[in-house]
């Protein structure tokens, strides 16, 4: 019999996509261990800067190391050059991380996503592969949610309409992913800075 608690905890589904005037990310709130349930409020988006934020799914640990690294790193970045490491800079900084850890890799995708001259959205793999993409999802739920971006994303979107399209698009990861679910966070990231929604407002707009 399968011992769960020698398992990681992991993290599951994240989305991120691109709209007209900024980024927004969603994520579920559970996280596993095998087919335990270990938790039903993971927070999955982490601001790391003003303007920046980063999404976990895989190993729980592993991720919220790299967000205590990466709030360091752009902090003194920030206090040494005097100005903010752009979004790009941020997410290469980030896969070299990742590649300078390849033999003894953190488990993890991330998604970079943040606003400086223009919304920016990158997609890491744990190895340190960097793609900047217009709509991303990652985790265990990842494939559902990819059905559902590909269906309804387009370029231009508002906030609003892309709002509802990256909390259904989780959802529809929490219908066929048993490691997807205990509600759904977003966080909208424009020039006026990172903004988390409220839980309640997030899950109202799957019935709209």
């Amino acid at each position: 019999m399968t011992d769960f608690y020698k398992e990681p905890l992991k993290g599951t589904t994240t989305v991120g996509l691109v709209f007209k005037d900024g980024v927004i990310l969603a994520a579920d709130k559970r996280a596993s261990m095998g087919f335990f349930i270990a938790g039903k409020g993971v927070d999955k988006i982490h601001p790391i800067s003003d303007r920046m934020a980063l999404t976990l799914a895989g190993s729980v640990g592993d991720a919220q190391t790299l967000v205590r690294v990466m709030r360091a790193e752009l902090q003194l970045y920030h206090h040494n050059k005097g100005a903010p490491l752009s979004v790009k800079g941020a997410a290469t900084l980030l896969s070299n991380i990742l590649q300078g850890n390849k033999y003894f890799p953190y488990f993890v995708q991330l998604i970079v996503a943040g606003y400086d001259e223009q919304p920016q959205l990158f997609d890491l793999d744990p190895l340190g592969g960097l793609i900047q993409e217009n709509y991303v999802s990652t985790g265990s739920g990842s494939v559902t949610a990819y059905g559902y971006l590909d269906a309804n994303y387009k370029e231009n979107l508002s906030e609003a309409d892309a709002v509802k399209i990256a909390t259904k698009a989780v959802h529809a990861a929490m219908k066929r992913d048993a490691a997807t679910g205990e509600g759904i966070d977003a966080v909208v990231i424009t020039a006026e800075g990172v903004k988390r929604l409220p839980m309640q407002a997030a899950s109202g707009l799957l019935s709209s």
